[in-house]
């Protein structure tokens, strides 16, 4: 169990991450310099040892910091084309098993939202998290009615601690920012998101809508938000079965279960995107829940992104190839990409796909696609 009051501050969690890069770099120096004087054919078994070595590093030391470190942790466990299996299965404990807070501290937490501990609240509480991620942990619980739910409580100080890790990027990211690889909107949107998700009262709101938009899919589960029993940093839901990803492949469902499932996924994503008009937009793949005969259940609605009905028809010409039908297309597409209405008076029938493409008129502010 870990405090994470302990890591929010800037330069306590500058000095960890500063820690973890250097014993990082002196183990893949060591790890170099034993190819210098080992036999290529051990070349394999070392560098797999040193991956899980590293991984395993990685995922206790960003385990215990939370927060954005956290989620970098979480996108390199699904980067299945630059790491081994064994680095893989070390970093995807980060999907759900990280390192929770201490009993005490989220019976604390707990009371300083709710106003009561959550044994005076529920009829039963666990106090050992069943999962944990980068924002806060869950528990489960009966309710004072019999009904099962999850209850989730967020790390104390985590948006603090947010705040801080983007204030540590920004230096880092600099070369970036000048060279227009990395745009500062860019970091500006992903720092929005994430303290987004800190707002579990959105998140309520989130659950509700999705639950609503979703309602067709009989193969899918969305929680129910208990409102009376949730508050900005508690949100109490009904309990969701299914295993996780990684579970539910080890048991080894038939190609035909899986192929359901794979489906049903796509069905969903597009369903999200042409019609409800907003994205559960966080694919880590311990928010998907897998049951039995490929249902589906759905959890985490933090991080939502809702839609302007532009980017749909962006993504609708991108699929289709639809500028492709004629000079009318084209422009429509080109507009919408570059965020103007028209090209410019009198250039109406020239195509953008013309060696010499039309000049656009752009308004003293240019007109943003929200997305």
């Amino acid at each position: 169990m870990v405090n994470p009051k302990t890591n929010s501050g800037t330069l306590t969690r500058g000095f960890r991450l500063g820690k973890l890069g250097f014993q990082l770099a002196g183990s893949y120096l060591g790890y170099q310099a034993q190819n210098l004087f080992l036999g290529e054919a051990e070349r394999p078994q070392r560098q797999a040892r040193f991956q899980r070595q590293a991984s395993r590093r990685m995922s206790e030391q960003l385990g215990q910091l939370k927060g954005p470190a956290m989620k970098l942790g979480q996108m390199a466990s699904m980067a299945s084309g630059a790491l081994r299996p064994e680095a893989l299965e070390e970093l995807a404990s980060l999907q759900m098993r990280a390192p929770g807070m201490h009993a005490s501290l989220a019976r604390a937490q707990f009371k300083s939202v709710m106003g009561k501990y959550p044994e005076e609240l529920f009829r039963e509480f666990d106090p050992e998290p069943f999962a944990a991620a980068s924002l806060g942990q869950v528990h489960r619980g009966i309710t004072q009615s019999g009904d099962l739910v999850a209850i989730k409580i967020q790390y104390p100080a985590i948006r603090s601690a947010i705040e801080n890790d983007f204030k540590l990027f920004r230096p880092l990211t600099l070369p970036g920012r000048i060279t227009g690889h990395l745009p500062a909107a860019l970091l500006a949107e992903v720092e929005r998101g994430i303290l987004e998700e800190c707002d579990y009262l959105q998140e309520a709101q989130n659950l509700e809508f999705f639950r609503k938009e979703l309602r067709g899919f009989t193969y899918l589960s969305v929680p129910r938000v208990y409102h009376e029993l949730s508050g900005d940093r508690v949100l109490t839901m009904s309990f969701t079965e299914g295993a996780p990803l990684r579970n539910f492949l080890l048991e080894k469902p038939s190609t035909a279960i899986r192929q359901l499932v794979g489906e049903r996924l796509v069905e969903m994503y597009y369903t999200q995107l042409h019609g409800v008009k907003a994205l559960h937009a966080d694919p880590n793949p311990g928010n998907y829940l897998f049951q039995p005969g490929g249902r589906i259940g759905l959890v985490d609605f933090g991080c939502v992104k809702r839609l302007h009905l532009e980017i749909t028809e962006i993504m609708n010409s991108i699929v289709n190839r639809s500028w492709r039908a004629n000079d009318a297309a084209s422009r429509r597409f080109l507009g919408l990409i570059l965020g103007v209405k028209s090209p410019c008076p009198g250039r109406e029938n020239s195509s953008p796909w013309r060696r010499q493409p039309p000049t656009f008129c752009f308004p003293k502010v240019q007109r943003q696609i929200r997305w």
